[in-house]
């Protein structure tokens, strides 16, 4: 240790001889990078680190003027860096017209930035990483503005009510339509906070293919946290959504409004998110999307809200699961090819069939746990409307506590003496007046062994009726399903 802070001593005596040394080469013979260094004034103070634009191919909005007190106005600043780190040259694309930017990073230092305009993403970069900083809107910022934008000129916005439909080659061939233009590519957004000041969004992203979301945060939205439209892969992952910060039981909870996530594209991924206020915890409008642990409990199914918003069967092919829905339940509407399953449904939260033109073609709803309130005795799953056109509908090996369970499947066994036995399964059943197959079984009790004729006579408002030909004290065990394979009509006596 002696030897060390001798050492130490030394080298700060023999600074100042260092540096003037330093100063008296010549610079014809001084190396072009120290040379670089040094060209400031004589006595020029030495830059400070808020005044430094990037270092290699990190760039810093501070360094562009950017105040990360929030106090002054950055957007400008803030797109003057993107400008400049966007014109980095690899020489390389990604897709076609796309840039590759080599992994530039746009680096907020954990600074509090206020803007009045969104931060729109000139076209065709790719290959980029955003991080570590706050964003908030200002008092004049776009009430239909997003705080960053990838949003090209050539992009049409789609209206809230459109749905995104993939071509019909994906869903029979497995083929992906390659003819839409992407104008983004491997952009990442990590650990921003997202302040929208109730005036608008968060991130809008269009035409894009690969974009990740991940450890962000975003607050105080009016119409959505994160809206994608058209592209592909958009991954979002470790985030946390609310219009207004609340853990629960919210006072104001009735006027929470706006949607945290609005996917209204084909391929995404939500995992391990968190959405404590909204009037729409996720809306999905593409095909093929998973949604994979994701805790709603933004706005209550009894105040309006909806946890996850399944819109009509231009959202097929949608896998939903090992999701929390926490008072507030997901509502599917006219479902093709969807899957619910390893769910948890408390406080009445429950699963609403919607029809909009009467159809469910493909719906899996299996293996969830639903909790609720015995006095009420909320069905798990509801319908709204009438179906009729049903096919391939599996919902069953759901446990319940406090609610009333329901499926498309149901075994009875009623005993009696005499000759008509009536198992009723309507207070189980899902839909109304459907049993599409059933098995049924007579065990006589007691002697002496006689032989009994009996049959089914009737199939109607889900119950079955067994008759035999002689008085006898049997148990008759009935099986039905309301599963109808793809062909198969209804079952009519």
């Amino acid at each position: 240790m002696k030897h060390l802070l001798s050492l130490c001593f030394t080298l700060l005596l023999l600074c100042p001889l260092l540096l003037q040394e330093t100063t008296s080469i010549s610079e014809e013979n001084m190396p072009a990078r120290l040379l670089a260094k040094l060209q400031v004034a004589p006595n020029a103070p030495c830059p400070s680190a808020s005044s430094i634009k990037n270092n290699g191919r990190v760039f810093y909005p501070i360094g562009y003027g950017a105040d990360p007190t929030g106090a002054n106005e950055s957007s400008d600043a803030i797109l003057q860096a993107l400008n400049d780190a966007f014109n980095v040259q690899s020489g390389l694309e990604l897709l076609p017209g796309v840039k590759d930017l080599g992994g530039v990073i746009i680096d907020f230092q954990g600074g509090n930035y206020k803007i009045s305009k969104p931060i729109r993403f000139p076209p065709g970069v790719g290959n980029v990483v955003v991080q570590g900083g706050t964003l908030r809107a200002s008092d004049t910022f776009p009430s239909d503005g997003h705080l960053i934008e990838l949003w090209a000129p050539n992009s049409q916005k789609l209206k809230r009510t459109d749905a995104i439909k993939i071509d019909r080659n994906y869903v029979f061939n497995g083929v992906k339509d390659q003819t839409a233009k992407t104008y983004y590519e491997d952009i990442t957004f990590r650990d921003v906070l997202f302040d929208s000041g109730f005036r608008g969004g968060g991130i809008f992203v269009i035409d894009s293919a690969r974009i990740r979301i991940n450890n962000c945060f975003f607050l105080h939205f009016t119409t959505q946290g994160i809206l994608v439209q058209g592209g592909h892969e958009t991954f979002i992952s470790s985030c946390f959504l609310g219009q207004r910060s609340t853990v629960g039981g919210d006072p104001g909870e009735r006027d929470f409004s706006g949607t945290a996530i609005d996917l209204a594209s084909n391929d995404n991924a939500i995992t391990d998110v968190t959405i404590f206020s909204a009037a729409i915890g996720v809306l999905l409008r593409g095909q093929a999307n998973i949604v994979t642990g994701v805790h709603c409990y933004n706005k209550a199914t009894a105040f309006g809200g909806i946890g996850i918003l399944v819109k009509l069967a231009d959202a097929a092919l949608t896998r939903i699961d090992n999701c929390y829905l926490d008072y507030t339940g997901i509502v599917l509407e006219d479902p093709v090819q969807v899957h619910v399953t390893n769910g948890f449904f408390l406080g009445d939260a429950n699963i609403v069939l919607k029809s909009i033109k009467g159809r469910i073609s493909g719906l899996n709803i299996v293996e969830n746990m639903f909790n609720g309130s015995p006095a009420r005795n909320v069905p798990i799953i509801k319908l709204d409307g009438n179906f009729s056109n049903i096919d391939q509908v599996v919902i069953e090996r759901n446990n319940v506590n406090g609610m009333s369970l329901k499926s498309t499947a149901g075994k009875l066994s009623v005993a009696g003496n005499g000759t008509k036995w009536v198992a009723d399964f309507s207070p189980i059943l899902v839909f109304p007046n459907r049993i599409s197959h059933f098995q049924y079984s007579m065990y006589v009790k007691g002697l002496p062994r006689v032989f009994v004729a009996y049959e089914v006579t009737n199939v109607s408002d889900n119950v079955v009726v067994v008759e035999s030909d002689r008085a006898v004290t049997a148990v008759v065990s009935v099986a039905v399903d309301q599963y109808n394979m793809v062909g198969e009509g209804n079952f009519v006596m």
